[in-house]
Parts: C-alpha cells; sequence; structure tokens
C-alpha cells in the first residue's frame, strides 16, 4: 500500500477497506472530465473507482466535494504543465507558445475529453450555484494570472514593448485556448486543432520586438 493510502472503515459491514487517494482523485478526474459533473452518477462513480458509496462518502464527504478535489487535480497538473514548459523555454514568450503547442498535440490524442475540463463545469454549473461555480471561476483566474505571471516577465525582459498590458494579454490567451479546446471537440476538427494551436503560438511569438 503506498503513502498515500487511506484506511476507511465501511459502515455496516464490520472491516476496513485501503484505497489510494491519488489513484481514486485520477479515476475521478477522467471521468468527471469526460462525462461532466451533473452526468456523473453514484453507480459511475461506484463501478470506475471501485468503492462503495459508503466509502466515497466516507473518505470525500460528498460527490460534490470529491468534484472539487478532482476538478482541484486537473487545475494543478495544467499549472505545473504551464510551469515546467516555461522553465525549459529560451523566454517568456517562447514558454507560452510552446504551451499552446503542447495542447494542440494533447487534443490530437485521445484525452477524456478534448475540451476544458473547467470550461464545460462553468457551462454547465447556473449562475447563482454556492460552490461548484464560485470554484471553478477562481481556478480560470488562477489560470489566468499564470498566464499574466509569463507576459510581465517577457515586459520586464524587454521582449515585448514596455505598454503592453499583461492582464489583457492574459485573458486574450485564456480565450483562444479555451475557443481552440471547444472547436477540438467537433467530430471532423482531425489535424486542425493542431494547425489552429500553431496559429495562436505564431501570434504569441509575432508579440515579441
Amino acid at each position: 500500500m503506498s503513502d498515500h493510502s487511506i484506511e476507511i472503515e465501511v459502515s455496516g459491514m464490520g472491516r476496513t477497506t485501503g484505497y489510494d487517494r491519488d489513484t481514486v482523485l485520477q479515476s475521478a478526474m477522467e471521468l468527471f472530465w469526460a462525462r461532466g459533473y451533473h452526468s456523473t452518477s453514484l453507480k459511475d462513480l461506484e463501478r470506475v473507482l471501485d468503492m462503495r458509496p459508503g466509502s466515497i462518502y466516507t473518505a470525500f464527504g460528498s460527490k460534490e466535494a470529491l468534484f472539487c478535489a478532482a476538478l482541484d487535480r486537473y487545475a494543478i497538473n495544467g499549472q505545473r504543465n504551464l510551469a515546467e514548459t516555461l522553465a525549459k523555454a529560451q523566454s517568456p514568450i517562447a514558454g507560452l507558445a510552446a504551451h499552446v503547442r503542447m495542447i494542440g498535440r494533447l487534443m490530437s490524442g485521445n484525452p477524456p475529453s478534448r475540451a476544458c475540463m473547467m470550461v464545460k463545469t462553468l457551462l454547465e454549473t447556473p449562475d447563482d450555484d454556492p460552490v461548484l461555480r464560485r470554484t471553478v471561476e477562481r481556478m480560470m483566474r488562477e489560470v489566468e494570472a499564470g498566464f499574466a505571471d509569463a507576459f510581465r516577465d517577457a515586459r520586464r525582459a524587454g521582449e515585448i514593448p514596455p505598454g503592453s498590458n499583461p492582464e489583457r494579454l492574459a485573458a486574450r490567451l485564456q480565450v483562444s485556448i479555451f475557443g481552440l479546446r471547444a472547436y477540438a471537440q467537433r467530430s471532423d476538427a482531425g489535424e486542425n486543432t493542431q494547425r489552429l494551436a500553431d496559429d495562436i503560438a505564431r501570434e504569441i511569438e509575432a508579440l515579441a520586438v
């Protein structure tokens, strides 16, 4: 059993069942990403996670709490990928362009969904939802802030003009990426996804002076 394994008491069964939190969250993330929050039933979770309903609720408290934990994992993975790509790049602008191209390659593969999990959550969550809406909007702002930090670094390095607005550029980039991933959901998107990702990357590179 890994360091992340946890033993939980299953009510009425008189025994404990071990599970690995990382494995469960990864599986839950992929299921919710593919099907969405409302279309994922407790039976779906029970089957995919190989956990009884009582175990799921004991471990996470509710379906909503499990979803938020899975969504957080998705967001952290994206932030980590961006940070690693920026760290390897020769400049902030080169790193942002490389990040977009990487997304294009991933969408050309076989992810659980080619659309962004955060966008899917935003679109299926009512404006007055007290938890999910606030959670996903916070995560989207954090992604945008990461882009803004990179554009700010590029401005400090003289890579883009001093009058550039990092926050505006970050918002435009987020819109472009979200639109790209929505387009990738089309059954006829094919190789266009990667070509469009390259177009977006070239637009970023064209900002350099």
